[in-house]
């Protein structure tokens, strides 16, 4: 065992640089006090880092029954206990009455009642009895509905109105809009709505397959590129229009002496004699006409038969992909597989969209390579469920895409002046 004193020590030394200070002024300490606990590992049955976690840990999954009894975990919680006494006294009375009902320490609590105040039972009971002596009863006219007003516009018992609903319009019933019974519009590019949760492709996995990562990598790469060289484009047109508007700004003003030097458009100075001898133009013959209309009705029917044709091209892809569509879903229901009647790119979104605020544009997910883990333990989580769920909703038209209120409009107050100080009167 090592001695109280200990070794010689110097914590605080200005350099070890020197072979005999460096031996002399090492501090051992650490190293002692860990071969110490190795030993005494060592008597106790051997090093608890070498041993198996079987022999270190047990579990207990039955409990201890003399800690069931020492604690009595059956006994009731302290708050039960304090919320299921009930006081004798009854509570007090938080109405307001007068002094005089407050006596020889009891509480009466009695209502004060109008002398003309009638209850509503004793309301209704008179009307029961009026409506059943009616003057058809009297008479003995033998009616259907003698219980009904023949009068009132609509047949309802007179026994069922009541005095303050007589003369209100009936309640209208809510009807839905007509656009509730509709599908959703969506925003997506081919018009088909995408699903709440799209199934991933197998590059965003966390240990992805290198063709499925490698191909997914180049995708995305691609599309980023495209959109910052459209970017760079907007801010070299931006710029090109800002040096325009600045070299305008900078150009000097025009001298008007040289604009009221000139007459109707002549010039006395400044003519140029090839356009004083220059012929001008005589009037066109028939023949002349006639062969430009030709040639412009020639142009007109080649320009339309460009547009049919294109419109016959397209709709012949139309008809093509429905055709391929409807072969790909065949094939999937003869095999067995239930087919996709929704769209797979939420990216590209039509250009008139619902709402008046743009929508987000959707996340990267792509990883990087020196973000790669082959552990899930080491995986970082990213994305948020509630902002993707938020998009999945403004791309399938069930939400508007709006801009947030930051500053909601207040009630207008127009403050007047009251003029009944001016009404006076004076006496004569």
């Amino acid at each position: 065992m090592p001695s109280e004193i200990g070794a010689p020590q110097q914590h605080r030394q200005s350099s070890r640089k020197g072979k005999k200070a460096w031996r002399k002024n090492v501090d051992i300490t650490e190293v002692q006090t860990g071969l110490e606990t190795l030993r005494e590992e060592i008597l106790q049955g051997g090093p608890i880092a070498e041993k198996a976690s079987e022999e270190l840990f047990a579990l207990d999954t039955k409990g201890s029954e003399d800690i069931k009894k020492k604690y009595k975990l059956q006994k009731p919680l302290k708050v039960d206990e304090i919320l299921s006494r009930r006081s004798a006294v009854p509570a007090l009375d938080s109405r307001k009455r007068p002094h005089s009902a407050v006596g020889d320490g009891v509480i009466t609590s009695s209502k004060r009642q109008k002398p003309d105040w009638v209850s509503k039972k004793e309301i209704q009971r008179l009307r029961n009895n009026l409506d059943k002596t009616t003057f058809l009863d009297n008479q003995n006219i033998e009616a259907e509905n003698a219980d009904f007003d023949p009068w009132a516009v609509e047949s309802v018992p007179l026994s069922s109105k009541d005095d303050s609903e007589e003369y209100l319009p009936k309640p209208k019933p809510k009807v839905a809009p007509a656009t509730i019974r509709r599908a959703p519009i969506a925003m997506t590019a081919s018009g088909r709505p995408v699903r709440a949760v799209q199934q991933p492709e197998g590059g965003a996995s966390y240990n992805p397959a290198f063709e499925d990562w490698d191909e997914l990598l180049n995708k995305e790469g691609e599309r980023e590129l495209q959109a910052e060289k459209a970017r760079l484009l907007e801010a070299q047109i931006a710029a090109e229009k800002e040096q325009r508007i600045q070299q305008l700004a900078s150009a000097p003003d025009p001298n008007p002496a040289d604009e009221e030097s000139a007459w109707e458009g002549f010039e006395t100075e400044n003519d140029d004699p090839e356009l004083l001898n220059k012929k001008r133009p005589q009037r066109k013959t028939p023949a002349q006409r006639n062969k430009i209309k030709r040639r412009k009705e020639a142009e007109r029917l080649a320009r339309h038969e460009k547009r049919m044709g294109d419109k016959q091209k397209q709709a012949e892809q139309i008809i093509n992909s429905l055709i391929l569509q409807q072969e790909r879903e065949n094939d999937l229901a003869s095999k067995g597989e239930p087919s996709e009647p929704v769209g797979t790119d939420d990216r590209a979104l039509r250009r008139r969209k619902l709402g008046t605020a743009p929508i987000l544009q959707k996340p990267l997910e792509v990883v990087l390579p020196d973000e790669l883990q082959d552990s899930l333990r080491r995986l970082k989580p990213e994305g948020n469920l509630l902002n993707d769920r938020f998009r999945n909703l403004l791309v399938n038209g069930k939400l508007e895409s709006r801009k947030p209120i930051l500053q909601p409009k207040k009630a207008k107050k127009k403050i007047t002046e009251k003029w009944s100080y001016k009404d006076f009167s004076v006496k004569v």
